[in-house]
């Protein structure tokens, strides 16, 4: 059974988890959440429970970010992701 819900996006992009969807994840106040893109040609993204693993691969990480996609190349690049 599939379980479909709608948020909208406030002015800072952010979206509240429709409680449906919060209900089938068992997600609770605090809890972080992953999001994978599924195809970006037809904006599907897949969310989920994070776990240990999503989180520790993001602090691995989150040092790299501030330098990531910085150059007009990068934005060119990537424009349409």
């Amino acid at each position: 059974m599939q379980t479909q819900a709608v948020a909208k996006l406030t002015s800072k992009c952010q979206a509240t988890v429709p409680e449906p969807i919060r209900k089938v994840l068992g997600l609770e106040p605090g809890d972080s959440v992953a999001f994978v893109v599924v195809s970006a040609k037809k904006g599907e993204v897949l969310v989920r429970k994070a776990t240990r693993i999503d989180l520790e691969f993001a602090r691995a990480i989150e040092g790299t970010l501030a330098t990531e996609w910085l150059s007009k190349h990068d934005d060119q690049a990537y424009r349409d992701l």
